[in-house]
C-alpha cells in the first residue's frame, strides 16, 4: 500500500490515479497510524510553503512524516511536497520546513518569466535507482520558488531555466521531484514507477 498524504493542499486524486495505473494500491491517508502502515508514501503539494506547513502541523502530520522517513521506508515529495522536505523557505517570509534534507527554498530572481511553467529537460547528475531504464527526457514544471540543497550529494537531477534548477533530490529513502511526474508523460511515469518499485523491494 502506498500512502498519499492528505493535509489539504495537494493533487491527491491525480497522484492516486497515476499510482493505480502503475499497478500499485494508492490510499489517501490523513492520520499517522494509516501512514505508518504503508510500504511507501507520497507527499504532494500545491500552494504556498507556509500555508502547507501550517496544515501539516494542525493535523499533526508534520511529525508523522518525519517518523515515517525515520522508519527507512521510501518517501517522495512532489512539487511543493519536495520543497517541504527541506529546512527553510523564504516564500512570503521565512518558514521552517520538515528538515529532512538540509537546504533552502528561494524565489527565482531575474528578468524572466516567473513562475517557471512548462516542459524542461532533465539532466541526471548521479546514479539513482529512480533512473533505471529512464532517459533524460522532458518533464512538466510549475513553480515560482526552487530548492538550493546544502549537500551536493542530495542533488540527483537538474534542469535549466536561466540557471541550474534542482529537479530531483534524494538521500537514502527520502526523495523529491520538483516537477509533476504524474503529468510528465512516459518519463514522469517511469520515474514514479521506479520510486514505487523501491517501496515494495525487500
Amino acid at each position: 500500500m502506498i500512502a498519499i498524504i492528505d493535509y489539504g493542499m495537494g493533487n491527491l486524486h491525480s497522484v492516486a490515479s497515476a499510482v493505480e495505473r502503475l499497478g500499485y494500491r494508492g490510499v489517501i491517508v490523513s492520520d499517522e497510524q494509516e501512514l505508518l502502515q504503508a510500504e511507501g508514501a507520497i507527499l504532494p503539494g500545491v500552494g504556498a510553503f507556509g500555508d502547507a506547513m501550517d496544515h501539516l502541523r494542525e493535523s499533526k502530520l508534520d511529525a508523522a512524516v518525519q517518523r515515517f522517513a525515520a522508519s527507512g521506508k521510501p518517501l517522495l515529495g512532489i512539487c511543493l511536497g519536495m520543497q517541504l522536505l527541506f529546512a527553510r523557505s523564504e516564500e512570503h517570509g521565512l518558514h521552517e520546513g520538515l528538515n529532512l534534507l538540509p537546504g533552502d527554498v528561494v524565489r527565482f530572481q531575474g528578468d524572466y518569466k516567473v513562475p517557471h511553467m512548462g516542459w524542461n529537460k532533465l539532466e541526471f547528475r548521479q546514479a539513482s535507482p529512480l533512473f533505471e531504464t529512464v532517459e533524460e527526457g522532458h518533464v512538466y514544471f510549475v513553480h515560482s520558488f526552487h530548492v538550493k540543497p546544502e549537500q551536493p550529494g542530495d542533488l540527483l537531477a537538474v534542469t535549466d531555466y536561466y540557471q541550474q534548477v534542482t529537479a530531483i533530490v534524494g538521500r537514502n529513502n527520502v526523495f523529491g521531484m520538483q516537477f509533476h511526474p504524474e503529468k510528465s508523460g512516459s518519463v514522469g511515469m517511469k520515474l514514479l514507477g521506479n520510486f514505487l518499485a523501491l517501496c515494495t523491494r525487500k
